[in-house]
């Protein structure tokens, strides 16, 4: 999968997809960022229109209270 251009994918999914990769093969979101090679803001916000923000604790994004 493409994850270049993550503006164009559903937020719901690509929260599922970022999260399996950290969990499974990356160790942490800049490790994520630089191997796909995706716009770091652009994740971050499409994450944090859900309510998720990254964990580095965790390595994983997490949904927060607004």
């Amino acid at each position: 999968m493409d994850l270049t251009n993550a503006s164009k994918i559903n937020s719901s999914i690509l929260l599922g997809i970022v999260n399996e990769k950290l969990r499974l093969e990356c160790d942490s979101f800049d490790d994520l960022i630089s191997t796909y090679e995706m716009d770091m803001e652009g994740v971050i916000g499409k994450l944090d229109t859900l309510g998720y923000h990254y964990d580095p604790l965790t390595n994983q994004f997490k949904s927060y209270t607004r």
